[in-house]
């Protein structure tokens, strides 16, 4: 059977429904104009038209009549085509064109719908047109938002189409100047047609004709153009220099810093797909960066959410992809799950490899100086893309405190006869803030370790990746133990305090700390030459916690743990503090514990204040 559709309930459905936002609007209705010209143009490289001259779109705003017009210059429309294409819902003239001139047209509707978004804005709606066609008479069709609607003849020497609507009053917005500004920015900056709204003035200075004159300014008016109807991506790269594609990044974002460099995209099979990505410097803030790709088909802005298509790690590149085999909903504004998708989403984490692996191989010196900012794609590609990873690993870095970089297995076989553990494992160690770190760096350089510089954001989940995936390393902080346990081999060193002693040292140092949480005294025979008292805060516990603070669910005091270790054979402990009593001993075991805590960046508030008048007397 059929189903009966009530066609006067559609106007409020399409009012309310149709598209996920209402400002789209005039994307649809200046698409269509772009295809009422692409058309044309068709037409006329086949010879089936005359000379078409002038194809400008034109964007008019008349606050007074409360009216804004889209004007193209395009194919028009005869009664019959009106009758056939306005008055069926969901019958696009797009669709059939294209069954007839599939191969030389760029054409975008493909719903019929785009024309009915006007209705989300205007209480009326009229079309002025007139066919391309020899002997053509312009029609007016008018409708007001319901199933009703007028034809009449009309006077109108152009051909192409008027495109008029009487704003509605609630939706006023749309006839300020800045909105439709704003909008065309938005939505029609690429597109390719040119599309003029209103004039602007252009100024320009003259040269004085004597030396040491005046400049002579000079104001005219001309066309406010508001696109660029052939932008980068469009052309071939062997038409654009450097300067053309920083140029572009300008255009897409205004007062950035320049791009590192660029990849151009352009496939034709198995999938069209056009479009240049840029990686940019990325700033500590990666949410910041997200959402600066533009998706764009056949030049018409489609979205900026491309997390379907674009892997979640190079959603922090910038630029354009265009595609036309990108499928769209109704409203264009969400992608469709599609296996074009899934290989359009292959296609360009290899681009992206390949680029990087390039880089690496041709210039090594100058890709180490762009490493910093490259590091962030890299890793965070790496733990999330299984593919990305096996090329990545080839190219990724590692830096030391001391500048210089190393691949993964440069630095394995760099650092295997020093920093290998008694379990046959390779010990990293790392810092993610070495001027904090200082002292316990120093120690473990005096060994002749190297120690890698991690203070990235993304960095904890880079480290926990590669010991999965490696197997034979694992990373340790320097301010994790001291400096003898850092890289476990079976060594010991005795101490020079007897049993007593120790309990004696230990007792004391416990008693300054009380019931402090997460605190516990450890006594260490380490070398006279290593600090007296350090504070160590285990690997697990800490990292645990750190990637627990990245993900926003940090618990405060839950594994916040850390130990004070007391060196045994430091001079201070084992000569000065045991012939010391009562107050004199804990006042120097306070000393002690407070230039770690301090070392450490822990001592703050009171018992920094307390810390600085101490010290100040130790001098007096």
């Amino acid at each position: 059977g059929n189903i009966s559709v009530q066609t006067e309930n559609i106007f409020p459905i399409i009012k309310q429904f149709l598209y996920s936002d209402q400002e789209i609007f005039l994307r649809e209705l200046v698409s269509n104009a772009v295809d009422a010209t692409s058309k044309l143009r068709t037409l006329a490289k086949r010879g089936e038209t005359g000379e078409i001259g002038d194809t400008r779109i034109n964007i008019l705003l008349d606050e007074d009549m409360k009216t804004l017009t889209i004007r193209d210059q395009g194919i028009g429309m005869t009664k019959e085509e009106v009758e056939k294409y306005l008055n069926q819902v969901a019958f696009s003239s797009a669709a059939e064109f294209l069954e007839k001139y599939k191969d030389e047209s760029s054409i975008i509707g493909h719903f019929g719908l785009g024309f009915y978004s006007a209705f989300m804005v205007a209480e009326r709606v009229e079309v002025l047109t007139k066919s391309y066609q020899e002997g053509a008479e312009a029609v007016k069709w008018s409708c007001e938002g319901n199933p009703e609607y007028t034809i009449e003849p009309a006077e109108k020497e152009a051909r192409g189409t008027d495109i008029i609507l009487h704003i509605s009053d609630d939706s006023k917005e749309f006839l300020e100047e800045g909105r439709i500004s704003e909008l065309l920015n938005k939505y029609c900056k690429f597109l390719p047609v040119e599309i003029q709204f209103g004039m602007r003035t252009d100024t320009h200075y003259e040269e004085p004709e004597e030396e040491g004159g005046e400049s002579k300014k000079i104001e005219t008016e001309v066309a406010n153009i508001i696109n660029n109807p052939s932008p980068a991506w469009k052309k071939q790269p062997s038409e654009l220099s450097d300067e053309d594609y920083k140029a572009f990044y300008n255009e897409l974002h205004p007062f950035g810093a320049p791009p590192l460099f660029w990849i151009h995209l352009n496939i034709d099979y198995p999938f069209n797909l056009t479009g240049i990505l840029y990686f940019p410097k990325v700033n500590a803030t990666i949410a910041e960066q997200r959402n600066k790709i533009q998706l764009y088909s056949n030049q018409v802005y489609v979205t900026d959410d491309v997390k379907e298509i674009v892997p979640e790690f190079l959603t922090l590149l910038h630029g354009v992809i265009d595609s036309p085999d990108i499928p769209l909903n109704v409203s264009r504004s969400y992608l469709q799950s599609d296996s074009n998708v899934r290989k359009i989403t292959g296609y360009i984490t290899k681009k992206v490899a390949d680029k990087l692996n390039d880089l690496y191989k041709k210039d090594r010196a100058e890709y180490e100086e762009k490493w910093q900012d490259l590091s962030v794609f890299v890793k965070y590609g790496m733990i999330s893309e299984e593919k990305f990873y096996e090329k990545g690993v080839k190219f990724a870095l590692l830096k030391s405190i001391d500048g210089a970089h190393a691949t993964i297995e440069e630095y394995k076989e760099k650092i295997k006869d020093l920093q290998t553990d008694k379990h046959n494992k390779l010990v990293l160690l790392y810092t993610n803030n070495p001027a904090a770190h200082d002292s316990y760096i120093t120690a473990a350089q005096g060994r002749g370790y190297d120690v890698l510089e991690f203070d990235n954001i993304i960095d904890n989940h880079f480290m926990q990746h590669l010991e999965q995936k490696l197997g034979d390393v694992t990373f340790v902080r320097v301010d994790s133990d001291t400096v003898d346990m850092l890289i476990q081999k079976d060594e010991t060193t005795e101490s020079v305090l007897s049993e007593d002693e120790q309990n004696d040292v230990k007792a004391a140092f416990e008693g300054l700390m009380g019931e402090t949480a997460g605190a516990s005294v450890m006594l260490k025979a380490l070398s006279p030459d290593d600090a007296p008292v350090q504070i160590t805060k285990p690997e697990f516990m800490r990292r645990f916690q750190e990637m627990q603070a990245l993900q926003g669910q940090q618990m405060p005091g839950m594994f916040d743990a850390y130990n004070v270790v007391v060196n045994s054979n430091h001079p201070l402990v084992a000569q000065k503090m045991l012939k010391l009593e009562g107050d004199e001993r804990t006042e120097l075991s306070k000393y002690l514990y407070d230039l770690a805590m301090l070392n450490q960046g822990m001592l703050k508030g009171k018992e920094l204040t307390s810390f600085v008048q101490k010290a100040l007397k130790f001098v007096e």
